[in-house]
């Protein structure tokens, strides 16, 4: 335990912090959750890496650096509702949990979900709720959300989780085709509903698959 406080302080300091990314509510958000406890026991000593990690149903942890972006873009704080969408291991929708009031976070692949609800009822990260089903349409009974995040990439921005966006809230989403490199994007809903698009940059994401997505 003691190696992994370690590896989870540099990977804090070096690969979040020193990109910039040094708000205090989030470097405290990333030291509150295990990594290690996210991947396989055959992938726990790579849990710090600055890279993403194989895991179960052909999916992936994203880089830390990554998720820490996606929260940094999307302005998540304190007492926000935050819908996730692609929630693999569960290790993003437990830092946002640190921060945020409540996360819903949606995944299609039903081992996983098992898997990540697990982790989040024996971690004790309450606020945290972890749903099957196709993200693309978002999750209208929790709607409104101040805050939308992908860990998958569409082609487009899906018009439900425009809809399920609060007036001044954020979606911050990859865009782009399948196994290429796409775009992350913040899309801010205005409070007359148009929204305003920032590019963050490149990354690599799984593709964003359903009804409003790619086809599977």
């Amino acid at each position: 335990m003691g190696d992994f406080t370690a590896l989870r302080e540099e990977m804090i300091e070096q690969q979040i912090a020193a990109r910039g990314l040094d708000d205090p509510a989030l470097l405290a958000a990333f030291r509150a959750v295990p990594r290690e406890e996210f991947v396989s026991a055959d992938y726990a000593q790579y849990a710090y890496q600055d890279s993403p990690l194989p895991i179960e149903s052909g999916q992936t942890i994203s880089q830390p650096y990554i998720v820490a972006l996606t929260i940094y873009a999307a302005g998540i704080k304190a007492g926000d509702k935050v819908l996730e969408v692609g929630a693999g291991s569960g290790y993003a929708a437990a830092v946002i949990g640190q921060i945020a009031g409540e996360v819903i976070a949606i995944e299609r692949h039903h081992k996983l979900v098992e898997a990540a609800q697990e982790r989040m009822a024996r971690l004790g990260y309450d606020n945290v709720c972890i749903v099957e089903g196709d993200g693309t349409l978002g999750w209208p009974e929790e709607a409104p959300f101040d805050a939308i995040v992908a860990a998958a990439s569409g082609s487009h921005v899906p018009p439900s989780w425009i809809a399920q966006l609060k007036p001044g809230g954020r979606i911050v989403m990859p865009l782009g085709e399948p196994h290429g490199v796409q775009s992350l994007v913040k899309v801010t809903k205005a409070l007359d509903g148009t929204l305003k698009l920032e590019d963050l940059g490149g990354v690599r994401f799984v593709p964003l698959i359903g009804a409003e997505g790619f086809a599977p």
